[in-house]
Order: C-alpha cells, then structure tokens, then sequence
C-alpha cells in the first residue's frame, strides 16, 4: 500500500511484485502511502472512488501503482486518462452512452485523473456506472469543492470518497531516533513528498517555491475564475503570522483593502483546494467560552515557511511554538482521517484567555491537548476539567509526540 517518488530517480527499478507494498529510493528509502490498498479494496461496479488532495502530494502516483498492480492480474485492463486532454474531455462530456460504451470497450476500469477538468463529469459519470456493468472507476482531483460538487449529485450513495495529505510522519519508515534526528526539517520544510526526498537545503527551498508558484496558486485562481494572486499571497502571509490565533475577519478586510466577505470566501477557497484548515471554538456549558471566529493552520509547514520567505534554523526563530503546534495538529488529524476515526476537533479558549490548544471530541469523550516545544509540563486547565468532568488533559512536547502522531 504505499507510494514513492520515482520520478525523482527514473533509473531506479520498480519490482512489480513491491507496488503494493513498497517503492524503494535509493535502495533503503522507503514511503508509504496509507491509502493505496485502501482504495485499491474499494473499487468495486457501480461505484465511484474519488481521490482529493493538493497537488504534488502523490496522486497521480497512487493511481499508477493501483493500475499497474490491477494490471498484472489476468483479465484486467485500466484505461487511465488526464481530464485536462481536450480529446478525453469532449468524449466524457458528451453524455451520450453509444459514445462512452465505445469508449470504454474492453476495459474494467476506468481511472480519471484531474476528472475536475472535464465538463459534466458527474452526469457522465452516472451514466457509465448505470449503463456499462462491471465497470469500476477511480477518479482524483486537486479541489474538493470542485470535482465533490460536479460528481456528488449525480451519484449520491454510489460515491467514496477519500483526502491525500502531504506525507505523515506514520508513512514514513523511521524509528524514534531517526523521526526525532529529521523533526527540525519536517518544521521548517515541511513534507510534501519532493521536499523528504531531496537532499539538500537549497534543493527543499526549490521545490517549495515550484509548488508555491506553479501548483497551489494555479488551484486557488482556476477554481472560481480568480484572477488576483496578489491578494491570495498577501492573505496566506497574514494568516502564517496568526498560527495558535483566533483571527479577526475585520482586520483581515482592514489589512487587505477589501470587505470582510471577500476575506471569508477566499479562506473557504484556500481550505477547499488543501492548503489550511480551520478549528472553530468549542462552546457548551461555560458562558465565558469563546468561539465567534476560527484558528487557521497550514497543512504543510514548508507551505507557511516558503510565503513568509523563512528558513531560518529553529534556534535563532521566534515562532518556533507557532510551527510546532502547526505541525502536530496538521499530523494528528492525517492520523486520525487515515485511520478513519469519527473525531469532531475544536480550540478552547474563555474570554479571561484560558486555553487549550486542540480538543478533540470522539464517542462523546473530550480530550484535550497543549503543545509545547521547551515545557513538558502546563497548568491543568482546571475550569474547563470541572465543567467537563470526563474529559482528559495531556501536554505535547519533543518526548512524547510521536505516540500522538503516528
């Protein structure tokens, strides 16, 4: 089930016997992707598998290695086609059944990638999983909101959906000392699959500036026919500097020259195409809790490093806290959506700033965490322990943080 950068290294041979299991870079590297037998199980007729991530995060290459593994099976044929080809696009959004039976003629799959590009993709689709049996389809796209709006509809009850995430710290085959020898990187640089992989500084600062550039931004402005990159880059440095922060949609709209609903629709935008994610405050019995406005987080903390124009080593940095609660809320939530735990996730705060960095609500539990880089321990949180009287407390530091994350 996992997923490696070949294409960092094309001389490298694949055996076709490991693409399930593992890829190997360099001969003792190895990645693995969660999802990759996941979704390979899922496939079924009838039914549509959607694969939603950023781009750069290893899409295309989970798609690969599912159709490569299906492919070495006996009577198994994969049609694997780019949504964004002008030719794929007009026949899948034809909508008309002689055309898509001809299509797919002597295939058992069908695997879409960018499916977000191609014209009424969900009408299609459902036409293929209502009139061509056995078929079984595998779509991906780089927005959410896009592709989930163009397919859900359409196919209601007959769709799966799962979310790709820059690599988790539980992909990667490390022990405790080789994880705590790479935490400095994995804060500064962050983990998209291209950054773990390279091999120097210079090299990781590239590759981020690629993304950043020509891949996040491209999302953002085609999703809904954008055209300020400007704006976006100065809203995403002001949102890096207010990590751990309840943000104020006024003084964003003040900052930016621009009203408070262009500021709110432009960070639902930014969360739909993966680049932050949002905690809301948790609010039930104290009438001193706050929760008006959200705390945003970057998915990726080279993503936040790479538009403030920061490298700089965590010794000689003043938001050292910042990147660390960043980087374990952002792992701890790939752990629990990998795992598939139903997990509601808050910020607790009161209005005499009392607070918890992340509660996590599961089975009707509470738990509670603070994330701390120098201190193992914090003060109990002693109003919010009596008013929720099953719940739990715990402190995040360099000692115990990988029980909490992988």
């Amino acid at each position: 089930m996992l997923w490696a950068l070949w294409c960092h290294n094309p001389s490298i041979i694949l055996p076709l016997q490991h693409l399930t299991a593992r890829i190997y870079i360099n001969m003792d590297t190895i990645i693995p992707r969660y999802l990759t037998d996941k979704i390979q199980t899922t496939l079924k007729p009838q039914r549509v598998i959607g694969l939603f991530g950023a781009r750069r995060t290893g899409k295309t290459k989970i798609m690969e290695i599912i159709k490569a593994k299906i492919e070495s099976e006996k009577g198994s044929k994969v049609l694997f086609v780019q949504g964004d080809n002008l030719d794929v696009a007009e026949v899948l959004s034809s909508r008309k059944i002689s055309v898509l039976k001809d299509f797919l003629k002597n295939y058992n799959f069908l695997f879409i990638d960018e499916a977000q590009k191609v014209p009424h993709i969900g009408d299609s689709l459902k036409l293929i999983v209502d009139s061509i049996k056995n078929i079984k389809i595998f779509i991906s796209g780089s927005s959410s909101l896009d592709l989930k709006q163009k397919v859900g509809e359409p196919l209601t009850g007959r769709s799966v959906y799962f979310y790709l995430y820059p690599i988790a710290q539980m992909e990667l085959n490390e022990d405790y000392l080789k994880a705590k020898q790479n935490l400095d990187k994995r804060l500064i640089f962050g983990s998209y699959p291209q950054v773990i992989t390279a091999r120097t500084n210079k090299e990781r600062m590239e590759t981020l500036k690629s993304i950043r550039d020509g891949y996040l931004l491209r999302d953002v402005l085609e999703l809904d026919n954008l055209k300020d990159s400007l704006f976006i880059l100065n809203l995403l440095r002001l949102i890096a500097f207010q990590i751990g922060n309840d943000i104020s949609y006024s003084e964003l709209a003040s900052n930016l020259n621009v009203n408070k609903k262009t500021v709110m629709r432009y960070l639902n935008i930014l969360e739909k195409c993966y680049i932050l994610f949002s905690l809301y405050g948790f609010s039930r019995n104290l009438r001193k809790e706050y929760s008006k406005t959200p705390r945003y987080f970057f998915w990726d903390n080279g993503i936040r490093n790479i538009l403030i124009a920061n490298f700089n080593p965590l010794h000689i940095r003043n938001d050292v806290g910042k990147l660390w609660e960043n980087y374990c809320i952002a792992e701890r939530i790939k752990k629990t959506e990998y795992s598939g735990a139903l997990v509601n996730r808050y910020f607790w705060r009161t209005y005499d700033q009392k607070e918890i960095d992340l509660i996590e609500e599961k089975s009707g539990k509470l738990n509670g965490y603070e994330f701390k880089w120098k201190e193992t321990k914090a003060s109990r949180p002693k109003d919010f322990l009596d008013a929720y009287h099953s719940s739990k407390f715990d402190v995040i530091n360099r000692e115990n943080y990988l029980d909490f994350i992988s």
